[in-house]
């Protein structure tokens, strides 16, 4: 064996004095990382307990081709390492690319020197074509060595980062004395917080042989850089192993086939049902012997994640990504769970939505109706589950009261629900395959457009247990799949509602068709499985709207991010009118995303009884009132002036503000408002109709509260949200709002080259009228 510290005199002072700054580390990091070694960690999640951590480099990710290393890739790699070292961690690098570099060197230096020889024996300077010879690998990896721990050193200089390097062979595992030596070098290198990087003795290593090792904890010959790192982090006894190479991660088939798919996690038990590939174009390993390595770390406690070192859109945070817990490569687990993965839950969903749109509307309608009779048939059993929610959200004292408020079911909720869904039943039997369009396009050739679900719906809700069955109730009226996410505070409430979901469709076969998924699956991971989910749709507080719409990767989102609406009292508006509206918009419901938070006065109103008695009202209703910067001026002692105009509370509080004219307040909505809802209250018909038409939002209402902009009050039976964007749905979000459309083409062997110069046959183009409820 041989070690050999980094030159760390350059480093910092505070650095260099090992015997007091690692201690503080330690300290901080045993504070911040208690789980001692034993058993591998059985979720990703649980990465982020990681203390010690080794990080292995494949040959792939060092190089960039057969010799020259991948500078880019290495430094963001070392950034990663140092952010997680300096965090308190324990990390080591095994690396490859000793030989790789060394090549480079050795070719540059025996070009260079048969050109000088050529050019010394020829009189025109002619240089005959140069031919390099064969290089010994382990000449090159003694070439190069020292090169590549010159870079590691000047990279990890940056971060303040000292390193070591340290060159071992199998014996130096299988000898018990070099054994130890080497186990005693590597803890005092990581007590001192140095990070050692590892390598085989590639000088000095006889070519690998093909043996039938890796057979228990025990026994594994050092015959490749991935079972080096295996011995390695069990003999360490680290928490994680991270073996970047050049693919995704681990896959079932060889991964340039079509039908190969990632595999997410791997059990120990699935060896067979992997079909391998080829290696790597450079190295000596392959995902074979990456996967053999794998499962003998797993045995000896150490958790083990294969990814990908190579990809320039992820380098730069995968390490961090994988100790974070995010779900990228494959990750080794020794525990598999006894449900299906969230994959394998999609793709039930999907194969039985398929089933679900080819019911016939009235199959459907069945499916819905029933769903509404076991809402109050089972109450008890529902209220009495949502009780067991409510207890533990106040007992933990973690969620805000208007969660809570959203979390609380009752019997008037369940009655309302179940009448929305029996709506929803009658009013969806002409939605799939309806004809909205049929065109002539020649004799004999006729183009319909049709109505057609979207395919697999992502909807992720926080709190508000009654969203999912009125969202799985439009799903399944829409024949689309539907997986469902809810926040654990609900989890009970969640439990039962969609088993009586999966009891509703399970009358015409088609339980599958809604998952609800309970694993512990991230919200951001959810939201990259952008081949399995057509649409995502948040539920919840703007935070996790906006948390979504950031995490989702080629899905798109439909929803709101806030729901800051306003309403507008003109000068012209009723007194009773007014705070009959005023009174509804915010109090009947202050947690809902169609509350009043902002309320805008004419200046007229100023000191006018319609003022005051607002006022009053607000005043008896508990509302805290915020002032806006112009109402704020007119007062002499004034309520807290507001922080930002752009607020939504969701409690009792909103802000007031002042403006001169209609159109002013039309400029302030479009200002700080969410173009959610807005209001307007005059008895000026003029006045109203230019701001329903000029306010730019996706309900705009006159003398009424703003508390109707809801699916089920507006006649839709049932709503997945209320929709901002201005594509494909807005406002409330019902039925219409799940579909999209196909165009169908039916002919007698027409082709293209019928309808050329040359052809014999003509467009025409004619619609042809679609008589009502007419379908495909």
């Amino acid at each position: 064996m041989f070690a050999r510290l980094a030159l760390c005199s350059h480093l910092p002072s505070r650095i260099r004095q090992s015997n007091v700054y690692p201690a503080s580390i330690r300290a901080y990091s045993q504070a911040k990382f208690p789980r001692p070694h034993g058993a591998s960690f059985v979720h990703r999640s649980e990465l982020k307990q990681a203390k010690r951590i080794v990080v292995k480099l494949g040959s792939a990710v060092v190089t960039r081709d057969e010799c020259g290393l991948a500078l880019g890739r290495l430094a963001s790699i070392v950034e990663q390492v140092a952010m997680l070292q300096n965090q308190g961690r324990e990390m080591m690098i095994v690396t490859s690319g000793a030989v790789a570099f060394g090549k480079q060197r050795l070719r540059h230096e025996i070009l260079l020197s048969q050109s000088v020889r050529q050019a010394l024996h020829s009189g025109q300077n002619q240089l005959k074509e140069m031919t390099l010879p064969v290089l010994e690998a382990r000449a090159c990896a003694a070439a190069g060595q020292s090169g590549l721990m010159a870079l590691y050193e000047a990279m990890f200089t940056q971060y303040s980062t000292c390193t070591a390097q340290i060159l071992v062979t199998n014996l130096d595992f299988h000898d018990e004395q070099k054994r130890r030596n080497l186990n005693s070098t590597l803890h005092e290198l990581l007590r001192m917080n140095i990070v050692p990087i590892i390598n085989t003795n590639d000088a000095v290593v006889p070519p690998p042989v093909p043996n039938s090792d890796l057979q228990g904890v025990n026994v594994i010959s050092i015959k490749d850089n991935d079972s080096l790192a295996a011995r390695l982090a069990v003999e360490m006894k680290a928490d994680l192993l991270i073996a970047l190479s050049d693919v995704e991660g681990l896959y079932d088939s060889p991964p340039g086939l079509d039908d190969a798919k990632l595999i997410d996690i791997f059990y120990p038990g699935d060896q067979q049902s992997i079909t391998y590939g080829t290696k790597s174009r450079v190295g000596i390993g392959g995902m074979e012997a990456k996967v053999k390595a794998a499962l003998w770390a797993l045995q000896g406690g150490t958790s083990v994640v294969i990814a990908n070192g190579t990809n320039p859109k992820v380098t730069g945070h995968v390490i961090t990504d994988i100790v974070e817990g995010k779900k990228v490569g494959t990750f080794f687990s020794e525990v598999k769970p006894a449900g299906p993965t969230v994959e394998q839950q999609t793709e039930m969903a999907r194969h039985a939505g398929r089933s679900l749109a080819s019911l016939d509307p009235e199959k459907r309608g069945e499916i819905i109706c029933y769903l509404a009779e076991l809402l109050t048939e089972k109450k008890d059993e529902i209220l009495s589950a949502n009780r067991r929610d409510m207890e533990l959200a106040t007992s933990s004292g973690r969620l805000s009261q208007p969660l809570i408020d959203r979390l609380s079911l009752s019997s008037s909720k369940l009655n309302s629900l179940a009448i929305g869904l029996r709506q929803l039943a009658v009013s969806s039997r002409d939605s799939v395959g309806r004809v909205l369009r049929r065109t002539r396009v020649a004799n004999n050739l006729e183009l319909e457009q049709i109505t057609v679900p979207i395919g697999v719906l992502l909807v992720i809700f926080e709190s508000r247990p009654d969203c999912l069955p009125q969202v799985s109730a439009l799903a399944i009226a829409s024949g689309n799949a539907l997986l469902l996410k809810g926040g654990k505070e609900a989890s009970n409430t969640n439990r039962i509602l969609h088993q009586l979901t999966q009891e509703a469709l399970s009358i015409h076969g088609v339980a599958d068709a809604i998952q609800l998924v309970s694993t512990r699956e991230e919200v951001e991971d959810l939201c990259r499985l952008d081949k399995l989910i057509d649409l995502i749709i948040p539920r919840g507080s703007s935070q996790l709207v906006r948390d979504i719409q950031r995490a989702a990767k080629g899905i798109p989102v439909l929803g709101h991010s806030e729901g800051v609406c306003h309403v507008y009292i003109d000068n012209d508006a009723s007194i009773e009118k007014a705070i009959d509206i005023v009174k509804d918009s915010k109090c009947d419901y202050p947690a809902a995303c169609n509350a009043m938070e902002t309320l805008l006065m004419h200046r007229d109103l100023l000191r006018t009884p319609i003022f005051d008695q607002i006022i009053d009202m607000l005043r008896a209703q508990h509302v805290k009132i915020h002032a806006g910067p112009r109402f704020a001026s007119y007062l002499t002692f004034s309520p807290s002036e507001v922080k930002s105009l752009r607020t939504e509370y969701g409690d009792l509080e909103c802000c007031i503000e002042v403006v001169d004219s209609m159109q002013e307040a039309v400029d302030h909505i479009h200002k700080y408002g969410s173009s959610h809802t807005d209001v307007i209250v005059t008895e000026n018909e003029e006045t109203a109709e230019q701001f329903l038409q000029q306010v730019d939002s996706a309900c705009v209402f006159w003398n009424s509260s703003s508390r109707f902009a809801d699916g089920y009050r507006f006649g839709l039976g049932a709503e997945v949200g209320i929709s901002t964007a201005r594509i494909h749905a807005r406002g409330p979000v019902g039925l219409e709002g799940l579909l999209t459309t196909k165009w169908v083409l039916r002919g007698e062997g027409h082709t293209v080259a019928d309808f050329s110069e040359q052809g014999s046959m003509k467009y025409l183009h004619e619609n042809i009228p679609v008589p009502q409820g007419n379908f495909s």
